[in-house]
């Protein structure tokens, strides 16, 4: 079945990153690229501006994507692979969530922000929402200016409280690719695993029975988020993966609109899988 990716852009060189990196990581399958541009401003920005101007935005935004769309075939002529342009005046994270439906989206493939936001910030608002509010739907964030490479190591950090199902195949999709290794890291926070821990281990160990995975413990650490960021240092990962349950790590990372000075600031891809 070919794959039906959707590329969010705000034309912004962080947005064409993350574009190019799909397109590259997509390089041998059949791929549909979905790119996708929201007009729609907070309503703040909005008060000022004219119907007119709104429908210059528009009309730009649409030369912007044609572009955008004859730039890629171009540019990066793949017979595996065709563009689609979409334009929508409805916020980003519900434009979304109509495509991902529509258009039967397998993955999002998103910059970590705009043009414009600080270096400290880790995601912008965009980003974020994303993240938080679609739910059917793996996304994967690309770093700015993250040049390509093939993902050899992938890591997967869990702490085994929960049992893993239909989660784990956008993990193995994204490892079948290349033949990726999977590195699975707990970070150790008790003397010894419970029953419940242990149960779910042993469905994870059967879920990927057939990938090539490799499961870490590390000792106890005052923060997961630099316990992670060691791991990806030391063993060369090139992308992470998580889970994004309630409560979890990761759902404490993204609570907060804008996000700053926690020392978690991913420098690989960034794959979250919502449950």
């Amino acid at each position: 079945m070919p794959k039906n990716i959707l590329l969010p852009t705000d034309f912004s060189d962080n947005a064409w990153s993350a574009a190019l990196y799909a397109i590259k990581l997509y390089a041998n399958e059949q791929c549909t690229f979905n790119f996708l541009h929201s007009t729609k401003m907070k309503a703040s920005s909005m008060s000022n501006i004219s119907n007119k101007l709104i429908s210059v935005l528009v009309e730009n935004a649409e030369k912007d994507l044609a572009q955008l769309k004859a730039k890629v075939e171009k540019e990066y002529a793949n017979e595996n692979h065709t563009f689609k342009v979409f334009l929508s005046t409805n916020l980003l994270h519900n434009s979304i969530e109509v495509l991902v439906e529509k258009e039967a989206i397998d993955i999002i493939v998103i910059g970590t922000k705009g043009a414009t936001l600080a270096k400290e910030i880790m995601f912008g608002s965009n980003t974020i929402n994303v993240i938080k509010q679609i739910k059917k739907c793996p996304v994967l964030v690309i770093p700015n200016e993250y040049k390509y490479i093939q993902p050899e190591e992938i890591a997967f950090p869990t702490d085994y409280n929960r049992p893993y199902g239909d989660e784990l195949s956008a993990l193995k999709d994204l490892a079948d690719l290349y033949n990726s290794k999977i590195r699975i890291v707990h970070i150790n926070t008790e003397e010894a695993i419970s029953k419940t821990q242990k149960q779910n281990l042993a469905l994870l160990k059967i879920g990927l029975d057939h990938n090539d995975s490799i499961f870490h413990w590390m000792p106890n650490c005052d923060k997961k988020e630099k316990a992670i960021n060691d791991f990806i240092k030391e063993l060369k990962i090139n992308i992470l993966v998580m889970i994004n349950y309630k409560h979890s790590f990761l759902e404490n990372l993204v609570k907060e609109p804008v996000i700053k000075n926690i020392g978690f600031h991913p420098t690989i891809p960034f794959l979250v899988i919502p449950r």
